[in-house]
This record gives structure tokens, C-alpha cells and sequence, in this order.
């Protein structure tokens, strides 16, 4: 299958807007529970956004959709210009495993598989060959800063190295585009601040467009912009650099 992102050419413009998203779960009484309605959001190349809000107000959800894990109710998402809702299953899985590295709470790692496989399954299911695929993890691991626990498995890992290696494979099959869901929501501030410090690093080394979405305005407070997602509404909170 070709890349749809490589097939079409990256559009110019946001790397990801949203038009009018909404996302509701049928109730067993026949009603619905609204996450989220009507929202607009906009993410420019280059730019690191934060969304704040408290536990349970959407934030996954809307990272789930806006990353193709997900589709909404209603609403639009284009990603790189391209309307998600245009294209299959399979042409949404194959950008999304190109283009887009996610990072999660609970690192969710593979406990049956070191850190260096771990990272290297997104080139697995892409294509690549096991020797190439080991290699590049085991650089991604390097950039990281966690080269020397390859080989351990995500039981004998802390919490802040299997962050690492959470983020070395988000990052390791060169994205675009970064989602962190509540990426130190899981850590102690000082090793949660030594995460979003990498984050921010490699956001600016590799010239990423990145989300992250938290509870904490402390990591807030590194990124560009703020919005707060608050009663199913999103709106500009702060504009803190750019």
C-alpha cells in the first residue's frame, strides 16, 4: 500500500485542524453522554500546544480521534490536509504509524519484550526488516538517553525509564506529528520534569508539531500555546511564546 502522506504530498497550512468536533456514547437509557461539541482547533507546523482540563473532561478522547485511533460523531479532521473521514481503516492505521508518535500516561510497553524491542515494533508493523528495524530503535533509545537498558524488559525499568523508552518509540519511526497524553501524569515531578524536558528537546531538535495534553500547569507552562477543554468546550486559554 502507498503512503497517504507521501502519495498526496504534505499540504501546506496546519498540519491539523478539526472542524465542529463532537463526540458522544449512546446511554443505556437511550440518551447520550456528550464529551466534547462544536470544537475548532488548529495546529501549526512547529508549534507546541498544551490542553489542559481536569480528569475525565475529553482530553484522550480528543487526542484519540485527532490521531486516528478514534472518530467522532461529528466533525471533521484533517490531517496534513487530508480528510480522515475519506480514507479507509487501513489508509488512516498506515499514516498514523508513519506520521504520528503518541506517548501515554502508562507507558503501555510489551512486558514480554525488552525496551529495544519495544521500541522497534511501530517499524515492525511498518515494513522495515528485524536488523534495520533493531538498529534504529537502538538509536532512538540513544536519543533518549537510555541506550545502556536495552535489554531490560519493563518490569526491571523505573517509571521514568519506561517513559523513555515509551517515548523513544513514539519517536522512533520519525513522525510528524506528537501526541503525549498526561505523559508525567505517572511520575513523581522530578522525573516528570526531566520527561517533558526531553519532549520539549527533541519537539525543537526535530522541528515536530506536537500536543500534549495534561492536568498540571507546571508542564503547561513549557509549551507555545494553552487551551482548556472545560464543559465539552475548548477554547485559548494562554499564548505563552510565538
Amino acid at each position: 500500500m502507498n503512503d497517504p502522506l507521501k502519495m498526496e504530498g504534505l499540504a501546506e497550512g496546519p498540519i491539523l485542524r478539526a472542524e465542529k468536533l463532537s463526540k458522544a456514547y449512546p446511554l443505556p437509557d437511550g440518551g447520550r453522554l456528550k464529551i466534547f461539541e462544536g470544537i475548532d482547533f488548529q495546529l501549526k507546523p512547529g508549534e507546541l500546544v498544551a490542553i489542559m482540563g481536569v480528569s475525565g473532561v475529553g482530553k484522550t478522547t480528543f487526542l484519540n480521534i485527532v490521531g486516528g485511533l478514534d472518530r467522532p460523531s461529528e466533525g471533521r479532521v484533517f490531517l496534513f490536509g487530508q480528510d480522515l473521514a475519506a480514507k479507509t481503516p487501513e489508509e488512516v492505521a498506515l499514516l498514523r504509524n508513519r506520521h504520528i508518535g503518541f506517548v501515554f500516561q502508562f507507558y503501555h510497553l510489551l512486558p514480554e519484550f525488552s525496551a529495544l524491542e519495544n521500541v522497534a515494533i511501530p517499524l515492525l508493523i511498518g515494513g522495515k526488516n528485524r536488523e534495520e528495524a533493531m538498529e534504529l530503535a537502538y538509536r532512538a533509545l540513544e536519543e533518549v538517553g537510555i541506550r545502556h537498558r536495552s535489554g531490560a524488559r519493563p518490569a526491571e525499568l523505573s517509571g521514568g525509564e519506561q517513559q523513555r523508552v515509551a517515548v523513544a518509540r513514539a519517536l522512533v519511526t520519525r513522525p510528524v506529528l506528537l501526541l503525549a497524553d498526561e505523559p508525567t501524569g505517572n511520575l513523581d515531578w522530578k522525573t516528570g520534569e526531566m520527561i517533558i524536558n526531553l519532549i520539549v528537546e527533541i519537539h525543537r531538535k526535530r522541528g515536530l508539531s506536537s500536543i500534549i495534553a495534561t492536568h498540571n500547569e507546571k508542564i503547561a507552562r513549557f509549551c507555545h500555546k494553552v487551551y482548556l477543554l472545560e464543559a465539552g468546550q475548548m477554547k485559548l486559554f494562554e499564548v505563552l511564546t510565538g
